[in-house]
């Protein structure tokens, strides 16, 4: 195994102890993890930035995620750190940035992704007081994943954005 996937994999082992241990020991933990890191530093960034995200940190969180984009993180961790940094925008109270990213995110890619994208940018939604809009978008994401009345939620949540008489 190569020193990159070994990393990766008592990186791992770090999160399977979130909600086991201390929040402190475990920010600690994910903190000694990344100074390991060899590779880039947008990684070791999104890393610490989920840690103190998962912690309820957002504040110590929403610098982290930012670094990591601006140096470069690429591949799903991007994904992630977009989903992610939204979602601390709306908790810290920046919720017309975090709509703005989500909707970015929403037009410009599609991966395993979407319905968290989906989901988060109703969150905002509802949060900016937009309800059908938020409600539509929740509907919609899980109208794909109901074993029946797939098309009629779907339907449904359509209507909802449409202007009512």
């Amino acid at each position: 195994m190569n020193d990159q996937a070994n990393w990766e994999t008592q990186l791992q082992s770090i999160w399977l102890k979130f909600g086991k241990i201390s929040n402190e020991e475990f920010i600690q933990q994910i903190k000694d993890h990344t100074v390991l890191f060899s590779g880039s530093q947008a990684i070791s960034h999104f890393e610490m930035a989920c840690a103190f995200d998962s912690t309820g940190h957002e504040k110590e969180a929403e610098p982290l995620y930012r670094s990591a984009l601006n140096l470069g993180l690429s591949g799903l961790r991007r994904r992630r750190a977009r989903i992610q940094l939204a979602s601390t925008l709306r908790n810290n109270g920046k919720i017309e940035e975090s709509i703005h990213i989500l909707r970015e995110e929403k037009a410009n890619y599609s991966d395993e992704l979407n319905d968290a994208i989906d989901s988060f940018l109703a969150l905002s939604l509802y949060s900016a007081g937009e309800n059908k809009e938020a409600l539509s978008l929740a509907l919609k994401a899980l109208s794909q994943h109901l074993p029946r009345y797939n098309s009629s939620l779907y339907r449904y949540a359509e209507n909802l954005e449409s202007p009512q008489p």
